[in-house]
């Protein structure tokens, strides 16, 4: 039995640390869309899309849930959201936030400290072994994680299962948090996957695209590292672990969320008896470089020779959470390339056929973030690509969106919000949100009426601050004899080895 578990648990191990690494290597964009399955190509510029139903502006009005909240007095906050719908499924998710546990937060000189970390939690603690862990986890029908991702400030642990098994969740969440030992044989097993994964991830062209961006994007900021190195793995041991865990894991830091069929006055005492005896901690300090400002547009060339597609990313730095331009900025993006009826896609997809989809997206977090457009096109229409981007980018600075255009826009995204909170997780995500951004009390409240009132002006004034053509920073991986000629004609030229070397200009 023990011995079917730890080959599942490698065979897990592996995988997610495969995953972990191409995910934390990507641009963070949370308000982009997911890639489309591909369909019958259409011609024409003025391609239509049929059969959207109409949408009546009182069925978008929502009704937001409020979750209860209370503070322990150790200072850690509880946020909790009960399942209304009938019938009630007995289910619950619990998540909780660790501020100042990110890899933002790593030294200098180890990369990935955090990450590994964090998902170490799991692998053993002071009473449990990582397989009486999983075991008992895999019994109850239950999950039980923790990650920290790169350009994060917060680690994450997450618990999910039926209701009944609460104490049972509560108790080894908690017991992974506040107690954990960083077994070496545990820790050797995992940093071996990580360095596998690394080599992997040098032959990923998004990996590699994604990874030059942030670096140019962000300068010395701790956001400009997507991935750890060998070099780091190697100074990563228990001890490390340990110190980073015990000086970065408070209760004053963090939130405990929950979402399901629970009672509050049932679930309290609960969450006192396993997180109660957590020390509060201290603040951690969320001030870092000012990102720079390049004066004009570079371009920087990640050359695979023999490469058949070329991955382009073009953009630049965001805007924080708290920004009052979010709203101008989230429908301008839903414009030029948040979805597979935006115009990035419908051009290069379904008018020009380079691609299998090109969209748009846009980070917001404590610190600024980015706004980016990127797709995967084939080589030999690079060119085509370029241009039709430029083509794009610069149409929505330099028209208004048309009012049918907007309106079905800010009708699609009001939609969609709507449409999330039927899943109680979605709302309390939110309030997490409230809580990490010190948001105003009505500000879900009001969500929907502020992306009605955005204006054809407001997107055009959002377009022009933040889609900044004349000093963008445009990335492109492939085929260096083939396209760097094309890619001069945007600005210098900077070329770069898959290992991250300047190898020329």
């Amino acid at each position: 039995m023990l011995q079917t578990i730890r080959l599942r648990k490698t065979n897990q191990l592996f995988m997610t640390t495969i995953v972990t690494l191409l995910v934390s290597a990507m641009v963070i964009l949370p308000v982009s869309a997911k890639q489309a399955v591909p369909g019958q190509k259409t011609t024409g510029k003025n391609t239509k899309i049929k059969g959207k139903a109409p949408v009546n502006k009182d069925v978008l009005k929502v009704t937001l849930p409020k979750p209860y909240e209370a503070t322990l007095k150790n200072g850690l906050t509880v946020l909790i959201l009960q399942d209304s719908r009938s019938p009630k499924l007995p289910t619950v998710s619990m998540q909780l936030q660790i501020a100042g546990a990110g890899d933002l937060f790593d030294p200098k000189d180890i990369p990935g400290l955090a990450s590994v970390t964090a998902s170490m939690l799991r692998e053993g603690t002071k009473t449990r072994t990582s397989d009486q862990i999983s075991a008992a986890i895999d019994e109850a029908g239950a999950s039980l994680g923790a990650g920290a991702g790169f350009g994060s400030s917060a680690a994450t642990v997450t618990a999910s299962g039926i209701s009944d098994n609460i104490d049972m969740l509560l108790d080894y969440m908690a017991d992974i948090t506040l107690n954990p030992v960083f077994p070496e044989k545990e820790l050797t097993r995992q940093l071996t996957n990580q360095k596998i994964g690394l080599q992997n991830l040098r032959t990923n062209a998004a990996f590699l695209a994604n990874e030059r961006f942030n670096k140019a994007v962000y300068g010395d900021h701790p956001a400009s590292v997507r991935t750890t190195s060998a070099d780091a793995l190697a100074k990563i041991t228990p001890e490390t672990l340990k110190a980073f865990h015990d000086s970065h894991y408070w209760a004053g830091n963090a939130i405990l969320a929950i979402a399901g069929d629970v009672d509050i006055k049932d679930v309290m005492p609960k969450i006192e008896k396993a997180f109660g005896s957590w020390e509060k901690g201290t603040s951690p300090d969320m001030k870092w470089p000012e990102p720079p400002t390049p004066a004009k547009s570079t371009i920087y060339l990640v050359d695979r020779p023999n490469s058949v597609q070329t991955n382009l990313v073009l953009g630049n730095l965001g805007i924080t959470r708290t920004n009052p331009d979010y709203f101008p900025l989230l429908v301008m993006n839903r414009v030029v390339g948040g979805g597979a009826t935006a115009r990035l896609f419908m051009n290069l997809r379904e008018d020009k056929g380079y691609t299998y989809g090109a969209y748009s997206g846009f980070s917001s977090l404590q610190y600024p973030g980015t706004w980016s457009a990127s797709s995967e096109v084939r080589t030999d229409v690079t060119d085509g690509s370029m241009k039709e981007f430029m083509y794009e980018l610069n149409r929505i600075r330099n028209e208004k969106v048309p009012e049918k255009e907007l309106e079905e826009v800010k009708r699609s995204l009001i939609a969609s919000f709507a449409l999330s909170l039927e899943n109680p997780q979605s709302a309390l995500s939110n309030a997490i949100v409230s809580k990490i951004y010190h948001l105003p009390a009505n500000y879900w409240d009001t969500y929907t009426d502020k992306i009605a009132a955005i204006t054809a002006d407001d997107v055009q004034r959002a377009a022009k601050k933040y889609v900044a053509v004349d000093h963008m920073t445009i990335v492109a991986v492939g085929d260096g004899n083939k396209i760097k000629d094309i890619l001069k004609k945007y600005g210098d030229v900077e070329v770069y080895s898959i290992d991250g070397q300047k190898v020329g200009s």
